[in-house]
């Protein structure tokens, strides 16, 4: 019985770890790790865990979202210039801590799968992926915090009530 169980629950966590790498077309991601989605996300710097919302969420605008409403919002050339500045810094450093995590589950992956994994890497690889997380989430609340600055408190006001309308 506990044999019947035990191998149950292994084809269920094989079953959802296959699922997992593979996108609504069944097509696998390049590291057995992460999803197509999670995989081409962090490729394209995109924000999957919605890291600036503490920011958002308390009237610091992210600096895509003011660009997309610049006319509506009446930006000047300089805000204009200078907003655009913060938020290719952002796009650029977006995708290089996308790098780096996969090449960072590139490596768990492979240490567990050659069995060369150990408590000393194990630690240092998990840490590494924190200070990866940590520093995009610093990139993208501090370009939200550079872009509120070069914002009227009309242009925040005004750019909330046309989030509000979305």
């Amino acid at each position: 019985m506990l044999k019947s169980i035990l191998s149950l629950s292994f084809i269920s966590i094989i079953s959802v770890s296959a699922f997992a790498q593979t996108d609504s077309t069944g097509k696998p991601s390049t590291v057995k790790t992460l999803s197509l989605k999670q995989y081409d996300a962090l490729q394209k710097g995109e924000d999957m865990y919605h890291m600036g919302w503490a920011a958002e969420l308390n009237h610091y605008p992210a600096p895509d979202k003011v660009l997309a409403s610049k006319d509506k919002l009446k930006l000047d050339d300089a805000q204009v210039s200078k907003i655009t500045a913060i938020n290719t810094e952002l796009i650029r450093k977006k995708k290089e801590m996308g790098v780096f995590i996969i090449r960072n589950e590139r490596a768990i992956d492979s240490l567990f799968r050659i069995k060369r994994i150990n408590d000393g890497n194990l630690i240092y690889y998990t840490n590494r992926y924190g200070i990866y997380q940590g520093e995009l989430r610093n990139a993208i609340l501090q370009a939200c915090l550079k872009t509120q600055k070069l914002l009227t408190a009309k242009q925040i006001n005004k750019f909330e009530r046309l989030q509000d309308n979305k």
